[in-house]
């Protein structure tokens, strides 16, 4: 994600945290839960295993144990299959919650907040008000879930706090570009790469989006529902249409939020995220010098000036933080990015930036810190490890010196303020396991209408994303949220909210081409 983390594209793909990460707003005003219920039983339907093979009907005919969990909330542990396709290979635990409709359930939602390595649980669990509107919540049994790696299910684990604290916020002795700085990051990636396998009990060569998806029909099933309805952000588009693709007729009422293009290289994965964020920095900037509060002066082109010399100075001479920490342009670009996902967190960036100019990193750190879950020197959670994990396996090895020349002058000329933070050796060059995953276009013939959604100046999805994926998808509706920001629904924004509840309730598609001012 940062620093010694940092690689060609997976850093720039490292911002596809989702809303349970980064987007969401720093204040915690969001966080808010709803008010407590009566609890009455925790039931689930009986299994739907129709055509399941025999050697996974032990699988999908489980019978799930729910305890409570919190007012409204019940919790649950499912067994899948390590190997999907080998069953008798061994097996894993998700771990899922559910917040029972407050009304008569129409049926099951499942939800996915991004990442890759987003705990879906957290976000049900601790975010549910952010994750789905009132509507939702009052028709659906929300349902959140830990992918496989991912916090409380079978997990990826690598390093301990002290060890990640270098991993993420380490200085490199060697000088930024030179041949020394890139075997150094590289010897880096591969010494986590080597404790993720040491620490994980054998589970990384099967954690991968298409396993992910084919949990989740696992999870549909044993809760009882023939088809699934999902409500995926960032990240979770990927992992939404990669179901679609999987299981067409299973494929309910399914709506992609901040979409992934899955047919987009790696490499070119960074270069329009690069853009993405230079954008995104660029609309904040404006807005600062509009405040009349900015720690900048002059037009827009002038203060990303400005800032530029403050990432270069500070990559010169890292500030020391209260608690011994050193702040390096790497960890002080993660601050920057974190808040970008919200033009709600723009006041803490300028707060930030501020204090950065006088020599304080500590509101960048805190910012840093949100997006790589550290609070008070610990990890709470896995998010980079399970973030490593999936990537290295679903995106195929690029090894092209050409093309990484081409996309290093893209990003150089478009995103001139990020672009020397931007690229690194590639981590997963020395993952101890190749690749499975491919690039490609995904159809979903069969699936039905599957609503995209795309906000114009979105950094971590930008909105082409959300075009091409549309266009790709047999029945792909498109709505446009314009304005600012990561993803689009149950953002403020009613005419977005309306179409895609209406959809997920009473089966209206909205016209394709939606435009949401």
């Amino acid at each position: 994600m940062t620093n010694r983390s940092t690689s060609r594209f997976r850093r720039a793909a490292a911002v596809i945290a989702g809303i349970a990460a980064a987007s969401v707003a720093l204040s915690g005003c969001l966080y808010a839960m709803i008010p407590e219920q009566t609890s009455r039983p925790s039931t689930t339907s009986a299994p739907d295993t129709e055509g399941v093979s025999e050697d996974l009907l032990p699988f999908y005919s489980q019978e799930l144990e729910w305890t409570d969990c919190g007012p409204g909330f019940d919790c649950t542990d499912v067994t899948a299959p390590l190997d999907w396709e080998n069953p008798s290979a061994g097996d894993i635990t998700l771990s899922v919650v559910r917040h029972r409709a407050q009304g008569t359930p129409v049926g099951s939602l499942l939800t996915n907040p991004g990442g890759p390595g987003a705990s879906g649980v957290d976000l049900v669990q601790n975010n549910l008000t952010f994750a789905v509107g009132a509507d939702l919540i009052e028709n659906y049994d929300v349902i959140g879930f830990d992918p496989r790696g991912v916090g409380a299910s079978t997990a990826v684990t690598c390093y301990d706090a002290p060890e990640m604290d270098e991993y993420l916020y380490g200085i490199p002795a060697a000088a930024r570009g030179t041949a020394e700085w890139e075997a150094e990051l590289l010897e880096a990636h591969k010494g986590f790469a080597e404790a993720c396998d040491a620490n994980s009990g054998g589970i990384l060569p099967y954690i991968t989006t298409v396993n992910a998806a084919r949990d989740m029909d696992l999870i549909r099933a044993v809760l009882g529902d023939t088809q699934l309805n999902y409500l995926g952000y960032s990240y979770g588009t990927f992992l939404g249409a990669t179901y679609a693709k999987l299981y067409p007729e299973k494929a309910g009422r399914l709506v992609l939020d901040g979409a992934i293009d899955p047919a987009v290289p790696g490499l070119e994965v960074g270069a329009t995220q690069a853009l993405g964020f230079e954008s995104a920095l660029r609309a904040y900037m404006q807005d600062c010098l509009d405040s009349g509060e900015c720690p900048f002066n002059g037009s827009v082109d002038e203060a990303m000036t400005d800032l530029g010399a403050l990432l270069a100075s500070v990559d010169r001479t890292p500030l020391k933080n209260g608690d011994g920490r050193l702040m390096g342009a790497d960890s002080l670009m993660t601050g920057i990015i974190a808040a970008l996902y919200s033009q709600d967190n723009w006041g803490y960036l300028t707060q930030a930036l501020d204090e950065a100019l006088q020599g304080d990193p500590g509101s960048a750190f805190f910012l840093a810190d949100f997006y790589n879950g550290r609070e008070d020197g610990v990890y709470i959670d896995n998010s980079t490890e399970a973030f490593r994990a999936y990537n290295c396996m679903d995106y195929p090895v690029e090894d092209d010196p050409a093309a990484e020349a081409a996309i290093d002058d893209k990003i150089a000329e478009g995103a001139p303020t990020i672009a020397p933070y931007w690229s690194g050796p590639d981590s997963c060059e020395v993952w101890p396991y190749p690749p499975t995953g491919t690039r490609g276009e995904i159809t979903a013939e069969g699936a039905g209408p599957i609503l995209v959604i795309g906000t114009t100046n979105d950094p971590a999805t930008p909105y082409e994303w959300s075009e091409s994926l549309a266009d790709q998808l047999e029945e792909g509706v498109l709505i446009t949220r314009v304005g600012e920001g990561h993803t689009g629904y149950n953002k403020g924004n009613t005419c977005v909210d309306d179409a895609v509840e209406a959809f997920l309730l009473d089966d209206v598609v909205p016209e394709d081409g939606l435009r949401c001012e």
